[in-house]
Parts: C-alpha cells; sequence; structure tokens
C-alpha cells in the first residue's frame, strides 16, 4: 500500500516515536510510506519537541502546529498530500495539531483514501474535532481512553508499541553497581531517586543524561552529562547499567509513557513511580511500580539483593514486549486499513 503518516517525525516526543515504530516497520515489509511532518519552526515553540535526526527523502515537512500559547492559527498544505496517491492515512492526534484543517483534509479525501486516527490526546476536551465519525477508524492505547477520552462507535484498541526485544551482555553488577535515566524530565521528578539512593548501602554510581541541562545535585556516585540519545545510544547505555529510574511526575489526564516502550526491550529493570502513566500496565507488572520514597528503597533493595525477584520483572518485560513489538502494533494498523476497506 501507499501508506501516509501525518506526524511529527524525528523529534523527542512520544507522538513521534509512535509514528516512527509503526512507520519503520512499514518500510520493513514493503509498503511505500508518506510522512507528513510539521514545519520544524512552529513545531519547536512546543518545549516538548525536539529534532534528534535529519529527515528522511520519505519525510514531507508540510503543516504549522497550533501556537503553545493560544492554540490560535495552524495549516496544512492540502496539495503536498493530495498528490502522493495514498491508500491510507494515519494521523497521530495530539494538542498541537491543526485540528480544524485536518477536519477539512479528511473530508477532502473522502472514500478514496482509508483514514485512521490515533488518539494521544488525555482530556476528552482536547481532542476538537467536531466529529469522530469523519475517521474510518479512531484508535487509543488502551481502556482509559474509551472512558475518559473519546466517544466513538469505532474505536479500536492497539496499544502502544514497543522496541523490540535486545538484550544485551552485561551480568548484574559487574563491575560497579549502575543505574541508568536520560531524558528532560523536570529535576523534582528526580528527588525520589535521589533521595533513596542516598540511603543505599552499596558502591554504586547513577549516571544521569540529559538533554536540558544537569540536575541540580552533587553527590560522588552522581554522574551526569548533557547529551540528546538517540535510541541506539540510549540502549547501549541500558545495556551497560543494571537499573533503569524512569522519572514521571503526577498528572490527572490519562497518559502512557513512550519512554518505557522505547525502553522496555533492552531488558534492564525498570523502576517507576505510581502515575498514571504506568497504570494500565498488565499484571504480573513489566516494571517495578513504587508509591512511598520507603516503598521505593525497599524494592531497590530487592532488585539488588533477590536474584528471583530481578528475573521475574525481566520475564514479565519480555513477555510484554513480544506480545505489543513494533512489527506486531504495525500489522494491526494494517489489518484495521483491511477491516475499513471491506
Amino acid at each position: 500500500m501507499n501508506i501516509g503518516i501525518l506526524s511529527r517525525w524525528n523529534a523527542t516526543c512520544g507522538v513521534s516515536m509512535h509514528a516512527e515504530l509503526i512507520g519503520r516497520e512499514f518500510l520493513k515489509m514493503g509498503h511505500s510510506l508518506r510522512v507528513f511532518a510539521p514545519y520544524v519552526q512552529s513545531a519547536n515553540r512546543w518545549w516538548h519537541h525536539k529534532l534528534i535526526r535529519e529527515d528522511e527523502d520519505f519525510v514531507i515537512r508540510c503543516y504549522e502546529e497550533l501556537h503553545p500559547r493560544t492554540l490560535d492559527g495552524g495549516y496544512i498544505d492540502e496539495e503536498k498530500i493530495f498528490s502522493e496517491n495514498l491508500d491510507y492515512l494515519i494521523i497521530e492526534s495530539y494538542v498541537s495539531l491543526p485540528y480544524f484543517h485536518v477536519e477539512k483534509l479528511v473530508k477532502k479525501l473522502g472514500n478514496r483514501v482509508t483514514t485512521a486516527l490515533v488518539v494521544h490526546e488525555g482530556r476528552r476536551e482536547d481532542v476538537r474535532y467536531s466529529s469522530l465519525d469523519i475517521f474510518d477508524a479512531v484508535t487509543v492505547f488502551d481502556e482509559r481512553y474509551i472512558r475518559e477520552v473519546v466517544r466513538s462507535p469505532n474505536v479500536r484498541i492497539i496499544p502502544y508499541p514497543c522496541h523490540p526485544v535486545k538484550r544485551g551482555r552485561r551480568k548484574f553488577a559487574e563491575d560497579v553497581l549502575t543505574f541508568f535515566s536520560f531524558g528532560r524530565q523536570p529535576a523534582r521528578e528526580y528527588l525520589d531517586y535521589i533521595g533513596a539512593l542516598s540511603s543505599l548501602e552499596y558502591d554504586f554510581i547513577y549516571r544521569v543524561v540529559r538533554s536540558n541541562g544537569l540536575l541540580p545535585f552533587s553527590e560522588p556516585w552522581l554522574h551526569q552529562e548533557r547529551k540528546r540519545l538517540t535510541t541506539e545510544e540510549v540502549y547501549a547505555h541500558l545495556h551497560s547499567s543494571d537499573i533503569h529510574l524512569l522519572p514521571k511526575g503526577k498528572t490527572s489526564y490519562v497518559v502512557v509513557s513512550s519512554t518505557l516502550f522505547q525502553c522496555l526491550g533492552s531488558l534492564t529493570p525498570t523502576v517507576v513511580p505510581d502515575t498514571r502513566h504506568f497504570e494500565a500496565l498488565p499484571e504480573p507488572k513489566p516494571v517495578v511500580v513504587y508509591e512511598t520514597r520507603e516503598d521505593l528503597l525497599s524494592k531497590l533493595k530487592m532488585l539488588i539483593e533477590d536474584s528471583s525477584y530481578r528475573k521475574n520483572i525481566i520475564k514479565a518485560a519480555e513477555d510484554y514486549v513480544e506480545r505489543n513489538r513494533s512489527d506486531v502494533v504495525a500489522k494491526k494498523f494494517l489489518t484495521l486499513a483491511e477491516a475499513s476497506q471491506t
């Protein structure tokens, strides 16, 4: 098929990662792909959008995002999309997308192109289409989105894709016990980890790589670097570490953690706070979830000292990734297109 994806691309956000994970699988399967991405200048007005690599030949930048303060503006150069003779258009829907122009585009495409909407918004009021019925299919990541975010008879659950399993060779703490975090989360979201590690009675290091400034902490075991990592570099760090500490703050919105799904395939045990990002994960949990700083300290000690506990977490992570890896999820989108065309 000639497949199009309207989305952020090559950027540090969950919208971009979702599109990239399934889009690259479409290419591996032999489909033609065109990515319709936002103009960089407009997307960069949003703090969480940062480009991490050069665009490929199949990427066409052709729309302007809404303004982050007013949610005004927005524009799509429709001709760049009409000219590609698409069979299938997947639209990654998120709060800065120019909704009105997307709706106009989909109506003009009509029955010539099958359309699927991927809902990233976490609140009902953020989904600003006049009707979701204009799309052939609407997809969400789990049942919470159906209860709290979207109302549509044609909604389907397709989980957020995982980076496939890529095993490391490291034996646990083979040189020195190593914790690892990366990204751009606010410094306050590291407080539990810094506090708990301060109470650990082991020799260890905590390696933190951040793209937007170092943490305001000074500990002899805290090793920091300022750098924006590619996925390949993330996996190299995960495979040279023993425990991945993933910081996330509390929110009332429905949300998933793209960072988790990017990293689970490393099979490095991941520790996360009890926030909405992780509440839909199945049992047995593929991560270690903590509630309080005391609970975090206790579970870190279990991970370090109890190899059976550690192996169970890794096994649950592997099972989850195998069920939801990127090629499996990409095939679900193809099946959805076939069903919509019959």
